[in-house]
């Protein structure tokens, strides 16, 4: 009774000391539940089956994630545990002088460990219950999903997961803290705040060099994945650049920790300002263990920014490419292996009657010839291009499509229509990788021969435009010429797009399951896709990416800011006796704060800087591995980035001074 009455008094004597542990845990313990709470809170929704099969995987996906969540939360737990235990050494050490044996210690440590975890369990599940319903709202929205049936929801099997997962974590804790109590000595107990670690000065012109060393491999890491980026053919070629990025972030941060000190002592004028070289110092003083913290903190924070802004990215840019990539409501095509052969809308008329279903549509054909291939179209750059670009199908044939055709296909979707005289053609492309290789050939302005017609290009790069409705820029090229080169000899295909004579989703889900049932009767095999299934398909991908970038960005997040706030309390803990002293030889309390925070601002903006600089190239790489998805809504992603960075890292930083100031006891 008496260690538990203690265990308490002594939680309410450092609760602002415990703020930050505090924070952390409600964090980690509210995002924990609201993520996993998504099955529950979709129970109620109105949604189809396959929409309701997407939120299914994405549940899955989650909670595969949450595994990978729970460890990444377990270390921050035991990194946590660990300062709170140097933190209180004097205390301890009084324990033990006073004839308290280390078992009690122990016994302390894990009823205050047990209370903190209780407490911020029932705080963090109460936020995260309260969260979750705005979370509803936001699946809702995504999903398009009726909410008639809405009513609050507590999710029952999150709560058991966060309790077991938690549960286990603190068992953790306890085991650890009380090994580490067991090794400590009376001595460094009473002692280890007046102990730094030696400041080493390092050779200066070895820090030059690994500087410049570093510099240039992480320069060429940047290249690899930028500009080089199809020199790597294999998935595991990837892993060499990641490689030199991280080895290069740690030898930055060691060689300019080992010349900032150095280099500021040279500026007479900074160096001797106020407090800078009691700062300095005191960065200094923990150079060691600083240098491979901040290289992972940096490393984190760039996962965060490119998790966080790819994400919403894929998100953003896929619900802009419902409305401007599928604007039919459906698109069915068949190939003919024959020229007499029915075209899809012949098959049609003979199964339904047009103006039951539709009330506009456009047929059209595409042509093959095997005298045209992608290779051909690249004509002198083909020798350059397969070199650059081995994997791709120089033998493919290429898709033709009269001017004509694709104009009354242009009106219905509402594009761009395009004029061509005779020996000319257009190439049309979205696909933008595909683009830029197309407008490298088509800059020598080669000429192609179809069914004996030369025909040359009209313009020296590709024109926007596609055929199929799809939720991504997929087209990759296809060839437009006049009407008059075209032989039925040629055709290769037969295309229809239409859109239904109804308004409404429900009104045109229930024409479109009566038509594809009536198109199941029939032997033909189309290929086809509608707008209904586009945008559910690209729901579900978005919102599975939205969440899971979500979910392990703010972990990230909150995981990098939480361990550099913990890192600096301990700081602000070993320097109490020097801001004391410093305070008795007359410095007033406004050096002491501008003083602090500073070496604040300092460890707090270095990982921050480089990661940023990292990031660059890391959404700039992540853009060339979707560029099917788009990258003209990467802005908004960027500043969602920004404020979540804003929110969460400067929460952690002001929280991190205001606690330091309370340790110092600078007012």
């Amino acid at each position: 009774m008496m260690l538990c009455k203690l265990s308490l008094k002594n939680i309410q004597k450092s609760f602002k000391d415990y703020a930050i542990y505090f924070f952390t845990l409600i964090l980690g313990v509210s995002i924990f539940y609201v993520f996993n709470a998504i099955e529950s809170q979709t129970v109620l929704m109105d949604v189809t089956a396959s929409t309701h099969d997407i939120i299914e995987l994405m549940q899955e996906m989650l909670s595969g994630v949450s595994v990978f969540v729970s460890f990444i939360l377990g270390f921050l737990i035991i990194y946590a545990s660990r300062f709170l235990i140097l933190r209180r050494n004097k205390e301890f050490g009084i324990y033990l002088t006073l004839g308290m044996s280390k078992r009690k210690i122990s016994m302390i440590l894990l009823l205050e460990t047990l209370f903190i975890g209780l407490i911020s369990l029932f705080v963090g599940l109460a936020i995260g219950v309260v969260l979750s319903q705005f979370m509803s709202l936001l699946v809702a929205n995504m999903f398009d999903a009726n909410m008639t049936r809405f009513s609050f929801v507590f999710s029952f099997p999150s709560f058991i997961k966060t309790c077991c997962y938690f549960g286990m974590m603190y068992v953790l804790v306890m085991f650890f803290n009380t090994i580490m109590i067991s090794k400590c000595k009376l001595i460094d107990l009473l002692h280890g705040s007046k102990k730094s670690e030696k400041i080493r000065m390092k050779n200066p012109l070895l820090c030059i060099l690994v500087f410049i060393l570093a510099s240039s491999c992480l320069g060429y890491a940047y290249y690899m994945v930028t500009v080089g980026v199809n020199t790597l053919q294999t998935a595991n070629q990837i892993l060499i650049p990641i490689g030199m990025g991280i080895v290069s972030t740690f030898f930055l941060f060691w060689s300019v920790s080992g010349l900032l000190l150095k280099f500021a002592s040279t500026k007479k004028n900074f160096y001797y300002k106020g407090l800078n070289s009691f700062t300095l110092r005191q960065i200094s003083s923990k150079i060691n263990t600083t240098v491979f913290s901040m290289s992972m903190i940096c490393i984190m924070l760039f996962l965060t920014i490119c998790i966080l802004s790819s994400s919403l990215s894929i998100k953003n840019s896929m619900s802009a490419n419902i409305r401007e990539l599928a604007p039919a409501d459906i698109y069915l095509r068949k190939v003919l292996e024959s020229d007499n052969q029915n075209t899809v809308r012949e098959i049609l008329e003979d199964t339904i009657q047009l103006e039951d279903y539709f009330k506009e549509y456009v047929e059209l054909s595409i042509y093959q010839t095997e005298d045209l291939t992608f290779g051909k179209m690249l004509g002198s750059y083909f020798e350059e291009a397969s070199k650059q670009f081995q994997f791709l199908g120089y033998n493919h044939l290429e898709k033709i499509v009269t001017i004509s055709d694709y104009n009354r296909l242009a009106r219905l979707y509402g594009n761009k229509e395009y004029v061509l005289n005779e020996g000319e053609y257009i190439i049309l492309a979205d696909f933008e990788s595909m683009v830029q290789l197309r407008n490298q050939a088509l800059k020598e302005r080669p000429t192609i021969e179809i069914a004996g017609k030369i025909l040359s290009p009209k313009y020296d790069k590709c024109q926007d435009g596609f055929l199929e409705i799809s939720s991504n820029h997929i087209n990759d090229g296809i060839i437009l010429v006049p009407d008059s080169v075209i032989s039925s000899k040629l055709l290769y295909s037969s295309e229809f797009v239409a859109n239904y004579n109804v308004e409404g989703k429900s009104e045109k889900q229930a024409k479109e399951n009566d038509l594809i049932a009536s198109l199941e009767k029939l032997e033909d095999d189309f290929l086809g896709s509608t707008r209904l299934e586009i945008a559910e398909a690209s729901i579900g991908l978005g919102a599975l990416v939205t969440f899971i970038g979500l979910y392990l960005g703010i972990i990230f997040l909150i995981s990098s800011a939480a361990i550099l706030a913990l890192k600096e309390l301990s700081e602000s803990s070993d320097n109490k006796t020097r801001y004391w002293m410093l305070q008795k030889l007359g410095v007033d309390n406004k050096m002491l704060k501008k003083a602090l925070l500073f070496q604040i601002a300092i460890f707090f903006l270095f990982p921050l800087v480089l990661a940023l600089i990292h990031s660059i190239f890391g959404i700039w790489f992540c853009n060339i591995l979707l560029a099917t998805f788009g990258n003209d809504k990467l802005l908004p992603s960027i500043i969602m980035t920004a404020i979540f960075l804003t929110i969460i890292y400067g929460g952690y930083f002001l929280i991190t001074y205001l606690c330091s100031k309370t340790i110092i006891q600078v007012k």
